[in-house]
């Protein structure tokens, strides 16, 4: 379950664990407001927050911010490919 929407390509989930979408790069809303940066965590907000995901691995398992690093999925939606589709990533 996700807790949290950090911003376009980041979330919190169930047990605090800290979540980066793999092959994504969002605009930031932190520590500077960067363009299109508050509709990408509104999207992303939209997709995830509050709700059961799915989460898949690949070749590593963190980044160097100790971030899992996550496909992510609502049913059969793959969070990571619809940030990109509607252009937020």
């Amino acid at each position: 379950m996700v807790t949290k929407v950090i911003d376009g390509d980041t979330i919190i989930v169930e047990g605090g664990y800290r979540v980066r979408y793999i092959g994504i790069d969002a605009p930031e809303i932190r520590p500077r407001l960067e363009a299109f940066g508050m509709e990408a965590w509104q999207a992303n907000r939209q997709l995830v927050e509050g709700k059961k995901v799915r989460l898949e691995r690949d070749v590593s398992e963190t980044d160097k911010y100790e971030r899992l690093l996550r496909y992510v999925y609502v049913n059969d939606i793959l969070v990571n490919a619809e940030m990109v589709r509607l252009g937020l990533a």
